[in-house]
């Protein structure tokens, strides 16, 4: 099964909470606080890796999540860091949030992306002492792992995109050219997934090619299957547009043409942009010759421009040692034209973290306290400690949450929401 998209949850683990502990070590009298901090939770990773081609195993795990921190000891002991999450995804992976908004765009092996950040680990008491405050009995709580939804969506990386109608000979022609197996056979779609295959030209070098299932007409708009992998298209440098010379076939080879490049033109105009070979294939049929006359004749009457056009027969092998030699030239030509504009470009991410300011909002009688400053800090806050509340309660007041709400008309009585916790406001 080939999958191309995909919908996951990521969750960064939780950080371990601080310890609260004290020295009791003979002869050592009020030897302190010595709780240590508690460990960062693990963080997720995406990274592309040759080794993948597909989503498939990732379909049965919705949600990633990375390992929690460990809790602070004593003797000043941190908790261990909670393991990352690296997670191998197929080159040409792009990763999208749940808005749709593009994070990044992993087109090669060994980028990686970090897609949900660790919480943090708790402070330990020993944190807390100071001259003032010489037995700290509070600790914080570690924090809660950022949670996101993503959403992948692969594109084949391919130097050639072989494009045609069912039962042109692509899948004949990728089998003959490289080491690729795809399934062959007399009916339509036999192709139901992108094959990927690396054509060898004698000891000079290689490049890949990728069979794209057979387009019908209205493609575009979801008929038939190629419809599902027309997005593929886009990574090519270089599309093969592979047309069945067979006598008497209809549509005849010049309204093939035009069938393949109006769904193209459909799905994305700038696919038209891509310099592309038209190949007549089945040469070896009686009359294929006179199909490839009118084929030549029907592009010079469409094209304003001068398109290659040449002829293969993919069951005999005739023509196709030519027709690589012109693929790999082409190839390395608009390889290289295509790492200089590269290199003037710079890949831009999403900002994950965004600050939010303090604000209030009352609904159904409920005070809703929001920010980032606030909201962490409720989440560190283990409100059963007398210390860690009285800490918490001079908090609010320096950030001025006291004056903000006595704004907006609170009352003895009323309740208050931060994250998860709820409170009732007394003066």
């Amino acid at each position: 099964m080939f999958v191309d998209e995909l919908d996951l949850v990521v969750q960064g683990g939780r950080g371990g909470n601080g310890a609260v502990s004290f020295r009791r070590e003979k002869y050592v009298p009020r030897g302190g606080p010595d709780g240590g901090d508690g460990g960062d939770g693990g963080s997720v990773y995406l990274q592309s890796h040759s080794s993948k081609h597909s989503f498939l195993d990732l379909s049965y795990r919705r949600l990633l999540k990375a390992d929690d921190g460990m809790q602070g000891r004593k003797k000043n002991q941190q908790g261990a860091r909670g393991k990352d999450l690296h997670v191998k995804v197929p080159p040409g992976t792009l990763v999208r949030n749940e808005n749709g908004n593009i994070l990044a765009d992993l087109d090669s092996p060994g980028q990686k992306l970090l897609v949900a950040r660790g919480g943090k680990g708790g402070k330990g008491n020993a944190r807390f002492a100071s001259s003032r405050r010489r037995a700290p009995r509070l600790a914080e709580k570690g924090l809660l792992g950022e949670e996101r939804k993503i959403k992948l969506e692969l594109k084949v990386i391919a130097q050639v995109g072989i494009v045609g109608l069912p039962n042109a000979g692509k899948s004949t022609f990728l089998s003959r050219i490289s080491a690729a197996k795809p399934k062959v056979d007399s009916y339509p779609f036999t192709t139901l997934a992108p094959n990927l295959g690396i054509v060898k030209v004698g000891d000079e070098g290689s490049f890949t090619v990728a069979d794209l299932p057979g387009l019908i007409k209205d493609a575009h708009l979801g008929a038939g299957l190629g419809h599902q992998f027309l997005k593929h298209v886009e990574r090519n440098l270089l599309l093969l547009f592979f047309i069945d010379l067979t006598p008497d076939i209809e549509p005849d080879p010049g309204k093939s043409y035009r069938l393949l490049k109006n769904e193209l033109k459909a799905f994305n105009p700038k696919l038209l942009e891509y310099p592309r070979i038209v190949v007549g294939n089945k040469l070896d049929l009686t009359g294929a010759d006179k199909q490839l006359l009118d084929l030549r004749y029907a592009i010079k009457k469409i094209e304003k421009e001068s398109i290659p056009v040449m002829a293969v027969s993919a069951a005999t092998g005739d023509g196709v040692d030519n027709l690589k030699r012109r693929l790999y030239e082409m190839v390395n030509e608009l390889a290289e034209k295509e790492t200089v504009a590269q290199l003037s470009q710079e890949t831009q991410f999403e900002e994950i973290d965004i600050e939010k300011p303090l604000s209030i909002n009352l609904s159904g009688g409920v005070y809703w306290i929001s920010g980032t400053a606030i909201e962490k800090m409720a989440a560190k806050t283990d409100f059963d400690n007398e210390e860690a509340l009285h800490r918490f309660q001079e908090f609010t007041r320096k950030i001025g949450l006291d004056k903000l709400l006595k704004l907006k008309g609170i009352k003895e009585g009323d309740t208050v929401r931060i994250g998860s916790e709820e409170f009732y406001y007394f003066e």
